[in-house]
C-alpha cells in the first residue's frame, strides 16, 4: 500500500473543524477580483530559441504561484486540454502522478470539485490503460489519458494523467484542491505513468534539469514552485547539498535530531523524505512522543497535541543535522498557532527502510528552508529562507 503523501490529508482532516469547509474559487478568478492576475502572470515567456542564445539568456525560470491554505495546504493552479480546463492540484514532492476528477466519476467527492471533461478537449488522447492510488486517508481509481497541461507558463504536451472514476474517500469531498501533481521520481508512479516534471524535461521546456520550492508562513501569499531553475532572492546563504540516497521519494540520510546540544532521536542516522504535500513533520511515533514530552505538548479534547502559547518563546530549537550541517528550527516553526491555540507540528508515524527509521520533513520544515530538487544530480539543496 502506498502511503506516500497526506500526512497533510490526516492533518488537514484533523483541522476541519478549524478550516473553513466550502469549494474555493479558482486562483485566476480570486487573481482577478483582487487585481493581481497581471503580477502573476509577470515572468519570463519560454522562447524556442533560447538554445540559441548566450547561456544567461537560456536561463529562464518558469514560476508556478502556490496559495497557501491557512499553513496547511499548498496548491496552485494548472489547466488541461484545448480550450484549457482549469485545476487547483497539490504540487506534491511525496507522489509523482497528475490526476485530476473527471465527468466519469460516480463518487460524492467529485460533485465539489471541477471535473475534467475530454469531449471538451480537441487535444485529449484517451487509453485502454487504468490507474489506482493509495494514499494515507484515501484513494483514487481511474483511466490514463493523454492531453496538454499548462503549468508555470510551460505547455506540457501529450503528458499522460489520470482522470478519477472513484474518489472513495471522505476526505476529498472536503479537499480544497481538486487533484494532485505528483513531482518524486519516476520509479514510484503509479502504472508507470511518465511524471509531468519528466515529461517537461524530455520535451527540452526547460534549461535546467531540477525545479525549487518556497513555502510561505501565516497564511501569506507568494509561495511558489520554480520549474528549470533557482532564484537566490528566496534564500540567504550558501545552498547546502544532501545526495539523494533512494531515488523513489525525494530521500536523503539523517545524522541526528538534537535539542539543547542532546540527541533526542535519529542516534546513528535515519531516513529522511522531503515532501511538499505533508504538512506536518512526521517521524517514528516514540521519537515524537519523546519530543512532545519534551516541549511540554499535551493532548486536548479534539486529540491534538498543544503546548501554551506563552511558552514558545522559552523553547528550544530543535536541530536536524543533515549531511554534517545543522538545521535548526525554532519553536516558532514547530508550533502552529491557531487562534487561541498553539499545536505541535510534530506527528508520530512508525515508518521504516534498510537504511533506518523514517522521517517526513514536511512543511513545517520546507517553511524555513528553501528547498532544491536537482534531479541531473540526484541531491536536494537547502539553505534558510530569506
Amino acid at each position: 500500500m502506498k502511503w506516500l503523501l497526506l500526512l497533510s490529508l490526516v492533518a488537514l482532516s484533523e483541522c476541519l473543524h478549524k478550516v473553513p469547509l466550502f469549494k474555493k474559487k479558482s486562483l485566476r478568478k480570486t487573481l482577478i477580483e483582487n487585481g493581481k492576475l497581471e503580477e502573476f502572470r509577470k515572468h519570463h515567456k519560454f522562447n524556442p530559441a533560447n538554445k540559441y542564445l548566450p547561456s544567461e539568456a537560456a536561463a529562464v525560470l518558469y514560476s508556478q504561484a502556490l496559495e497557501n491554505y491557512a499553513d496547511v495546504e499548498y496548491f496552485g493552479t494548472i489547466s488541461i486540454g484545448t480550450p484549457p480546463q482549469e485545476f487547483t492540484v497539490i504540487f506534491d514532492t511525496g507522489s509523482s502522478n497528475l490526476w485530476v476528477p473527471s465527468v466519469y466519476c460516480i463518487s460524492e467527492a467529485c460533485t465539489n470539485h471541477d471535473l475534467f471533461d475530454p469531449s471538451e478537449s480537441s487535444t485529449y488522447q484517451s487509453t485502454d490503460e487504468t490507474i489506482s492510488i493509495t494514499y494515507g486517508t484515501g484513494s483514487m481509481t481511474g483511466i490514463l489519458g493523454y492531453d496538454t497541461v499548462q503549468v508555470a507558463d510551460i505547455s506540457d504536451t501529450n503528458q499522460i494523467f489520470g482522470l478519477s472514476v472513484l474518489e472513495p474517500s471522505s476526505f476529498l469531498y472536503y479537499a480544497p484542491f481538486d487533484g494532485i501533481l505528483g513531482l518524486a521520481y519516476p520509479s514510484i508512479s503509479s502504472s508507470d505513468a511518465t511524471p509531468v516534471f519528466d515529461n517537461i524535461w524530455n520535451q527540452g521546456l526547460i534549461s535546467e534539469d531540477l525545479f525549487s520550492v518556497y513555502l510561505s508562513s501565516d497564511d501569506e501569499s507568494g509561495s511558489v514552485v520554480i520549474f528549470g531553475g533557482i532564484d537566490s532572492s528566496y534564500y540567504t546563504g550558501d545552498l547546502t547539498w544532501i545526495p539523494v540516497s533512494s531515488e523513489g521519494y525525494w530521500q536523503i540520510a539523517m545524522d541526528s535530531v538534537t535539542m539543547n546540544g542532546k540527541t533526542i532521536a535519529c542516534s546513528g542516522g535515519c531516513q529522511a523524505i522531503v515532501d511538499t504535500g505533508t504538512s506536518l513533520l512526521a517521524g517514528p511515533v516514540s521519537a515524537i512522543t519523546n519530543i512532545q514530552s519534551d516541549i511540554g505538548a499535551s493532548e486536548n479534547s479534539d486529540d491534538e497535541m498543544v503546548v501554551s502559547c506563552s511558552a514558545i518563546d522559552s523553547l528550544p530549537d530543535i536541530v536536524f543535522t543533515i549531511n554534517g550541517v545543522k538545521f535548526p528550527l525554532p519553536a516558532s516553526a514547530y508550533i502552529l498557532q491557531e487562534d487561541d491555540e498553539c499545536i505541535s507540528g510534530f506527528e508520530g508515524m512508525d515508518l521504516s527502510t534498510s537504511s533506518g527509521d523514517l522521517w517526513i520533513l514536511g512543511d513545517v520544515f520546507i517553511r524555513r528552508y528553501y528547498v532544491v530538487f536537482d534531479r541531473a544530480n540526484n541531491r536536494v539543496g537547502l539553505a534558510p529562507v530569506a
